[in-house]
C-alpha cells in the first residue's frame, strides 16, 4: 500500500489515460455500431451479408487478437501508423481495436430494440413515402434506442474493463501501471486492491445513471 500511495500521480495518470481511451472508444463503437445495425436490417441483402459476417467474427474473436492484429498487423507489417510519437500511436491503435471489437456488442443490442419497434410501424412509414433511411432515423432508431439503454450501459462497463488488455497494443493506462508498480515495488496485494478499488470506482457509478436512466426512458414511453 506504501506503493501505492508514493506512486499517487502515475496512479492517477493511469485511471485518466483508461477514462480517455473509454470515452473516445465509446463514441466510436457507438456511431460504427449504429451503422452496423442499420446494415443488419437493411432491405439490401449484400449490407446486410456485409454486417453479419463482420458481426459474427468480432464476437468470437478474442479483443486481445483484435488488438495484436492492430498493434502488430497494421503498424509493424503494414507500416501504417496514426503518429510519430509512440504514445500517441498506440492510444489510436487501441482505440481502433477496442471501437472495432465493442461496436459488434452494440450492434446487436441496438438490433434488438429495433425489433421490438412494431412492424406496422415500419410499414406505414413506407406507406406516407418515407425512405428506409428516414424512417430508420426519425421512426424506428428513437424508438429502439429507449429500450436499448440498459444493454448499452452493461456495454459501456464492459468497455471500461476491456481497457486493461491494451497494453498488448503499446498504449499506458491503468492496468499497465499496475502492472510496473508491481514488479518495481512490493505490496502486490495492496497495490491489486487499490487499482481494483479504481475500477469499482469507474464502473459502478456508470451501472447505477444507466439503470435509473433505462427506467426514466421506459416511463417517459
Amino acid at each position: 500500500m506504501e506503493t501505492l500511495i508514493a506512486n499517487l500521480p502515475e496512479v492517477f495518470a493511469g485511471f485518466w489515460a483508461t477514462i480517455r481511451l473509454t470515452v473516445m472508444s465509446a463514441v466510436c463503437s457507438l456511431l460504427l455500431g449504429l451503422l452496423l445495425a442499420a446494415m443488419r436490417v437493411a432491405p439490401t441483402p449484400v449490407l446486410r451479408g456485409v454486417a453479419t459476417f463482420y458481426v459474427t467474427t468480432l464476437r468470437n474473436t478474442p479483443l486481445t487478437m483484435v488488438l495484436l492484429f492492430c498493434s502488430l498487423g497494421i503498424s509493424n507489417v503494414l507500416h501504417l501508423n496514426f503518429s510519430e510519437n509512440p504514445q500517441m500511436n498506440g492510444y489510436w491503435f487501441a482505440v481502433l481495436g477496442l471501437s472495432a471489437y465493442t461496436s459488434a456488442f452494440v450492434c446487436e443490442a441496438i438490433r434488438s430494440g429495433i425489433n421490438t419497434v412494431p412492424l406496422g410501424q415500419a410499414e406505414a412509414a413506407r406507406a406516407i413515402g418515407l425512405t428506409f433511411t428516414a424512417s430508420l432515423r426519425l421512426i424506428i432508431l428513437p424508438q429502439a434506442l429507449r429500450t436499448v439503454v440498459g444493454p448499452l450501459g452493461s456495454v459501456l462497463v464492459a468497455l471500461t474493463k476491456n481497457t486493461t488488455v491494451v497494453i498488448v497494443a503499446g498504449y499506458a493506462e491503468a492496468a499497465f501501471i499496475m502492472n510496473e508498480l508491481i514488479y518495481e515495488g512490493s505490496g502486490t496485494v495492496g497495490i491489486f486492491l487499490g487499482f481494483a478499488l479504481g475500477f469499482v470506482i469507474l464502473t459502478l457509478p456508470t451501472g447505477f445513471f444507466f439503470t435509473w436512466l433505462a427506467k426514466r426512458m421506459a416511463v417517459s414511453r
